[in-house]
C-alpha cells in the first residue's frame, strides 16, 4: 500500500522510516536510537495492527508476588501522584523491569482509553513489543524519558503522552518504571515537562522509601539527593558497619557489590580520616570494625587495635563474637 496517504498515521510511518534509514539516525537523540531498535533490532511494524500482548492472569500474579515489596511501598505514592494528576485525564503505572504493568491509577471516565491501548495490568510495554514508548524506552535507558505522542514508534501509540522514571531496588538495581500518560490533546510539551518532574520526584521518593523498608531496624545515613542517580543513602548495623548502599550512594562514592558483599566501617566507605576503632568505644564495635577493616583477619585485626592475639579472642568471646 503507498505511504504517500495524508492521514497521521500514514505521514508517522514515512517519518519513522526515513529517520531509521538515515545514515546518522542513531546517533541523533535518544527516540530516534530507539526507533532503531524496534525497526532493525525487534522487527516491529510502525504500521502494525497485531494485537496488543498481554500475559496471562497467572504470570501476572507470579510477577505481582515477585515485586509484592515494592508494590506495597510504592501504592501510597500511586495514590497521591493520581490525585495531582487524575482530574486531569492522566493514568499512573507501575511496570516490572520488563515492562508489564503491575498496577494502575486511572479515572472511571478514562479507563475506557487506558483499557484499549492495552494500558492495563498485565499489559506489556518493553521495547520489543510496543517499540519506542514511555515504559520500554525508559527502561533500556535506565533514566527517565518523555515520549510525547509523535515520538512513539508504533502509529496506533500517536494519541499517547507519557512521563516515565525508573526504579531501583535497594541493591540499586532496575526494578521497573513509573509511567503517567495522557491522552489530552490539550496537555503540549511545557504540560510534559511538569509532569515530568512530578514523576522523577515520586520515583525518588518509592526508592527511598523501598531502601528503608528493606533495612528496617538500621541506621540509615543520608548523603545527598541526586536527581540523576537518586538519593544517596547508606544503611549501618548498630556496630556501624555499612551493610547496604542505594543506587545514588553506589554513584557518589563508587561502591561496587563486592566492595559491599563483607560490612566495612562507615567512615572508611566515606572515605573519612579516623583515629581508627579503639577499646575506649565500645567493644563489640571495636572488635567489629577492626575485623572489618583488617578483612576478617584476627591477626591483623588484633595489631590494628594494639593487642596480643590472644587478648583480642579473650574480648571477642566476651562480646559474643565467635572466631
Amino acid at each position: 500500500m503507498s505511504r504517500n496517504g495524508t492521514s497521521p498515521a500514514l505521514r508517522h510511518i514515512d517519518v519513522v522510516l526515513d529517520a531509521v534509514h538515515s545514515p546518522s539516525s542513531a546517533g541523533v537523540s535518544t527516540v530516534t536510537a530507539s526507533w532503531c531498535r524496534s525497526l532493525l533490532h525487534h522487527g516491529l511494524d510502525p504500521g502494525t495492527g497485531a494485537k496488543r500482548a498481554r500475559v496471562d492472569l497467572s504470570t501476572l500474579g507470579q510477577r505481582r508476588s515477585e515485586h509484592a515489596a515494592l508494590l506495597a511501598v510504592a501504592a501510597p505514592v500511586l495514590d497521591q501522584v493520581f490525585r495531582s494528576v487524575g482530574r486531569s485525564g492522566c493514568g499512573v503505572v507501575l511496570s516490572d523491569p520488563t515492562g508489564i504493568v503491575l498496577d494502575r491509577r486511572v479515572g472511571a471516565g478514562d479507563a475506557a482509553e487506558f483499557d484499549a491501548v492495552g494500558l492495563v495490568e498485565g499489559g506489556r510495554w518493553g521495547e520489543a513489543e510496543e517499540g519506542t514508548n514511555g515504559i520500554g524506552t525508559c527502561l533500556f535507558e535506565d533514566k527517565p524519558v518523555i515520549i510525547h505522542r509523535d515520538q512513539h514508534f508504533a502509529s496506533r501509540n500517536l494519541g499517547i503522552s507519557c512521563m516515565d522514571a525508573p526504579l531501583h531496588d535497594p541493591q540499586g538495581r532496575l526494578a521497573g518504571a513509573l509511567d503517567v500518560s495522557s491522552y489530552r490533546q490539550d496537555h503540549g510539551a511545557a504540560m510534559a515537562e511538569l509532569v515530568s518532574a512530578l514523576v522523577r520526584d515520586a520515583a525518588r521518593r518509592i526508592e527511598r522509601d523501598y531502601f528503608c523498608m528493606h533495612y528496617v531496624g538500621s541506621r540509615i545515613v543520608f548523603l545527598a539527593d541526586d536527581p540523576v542517580h537518586g538519593t544517596a543513602l547508606l544503611a549501618t548495623d548498630r556496630d556501624d558497619l555499612v551493610i547496604g548502599a542505594s543506587r545514588g550512594a553506589r554513584a557518589r562514592l563508587k561502591l561496587s557489590d563486592a566492595m559491599l558483599r563483607a560490612p566495612r566501617p562507615l567512615d572508611q566507605v566515606l572515605g573519612a580520616q579516623s583515629r581508627g576503632p579503639s577499646f575506649e568505644d565500645s567493644d563489640r564495635t571495636a572488635l567489629r570494625q577492626a575485623l572489618a577493616q583488617a578483612g576478617g583477619n584476627a591477626s591483623a585485626a588484633a595489631r590494628i587495635l594494639g593487642v596480643g592475639r590472644a587478648t583480642f579472642y579473650r574480648r571477642m568471646a566476651r562480646a559474643g563474637l565467635s572466631r
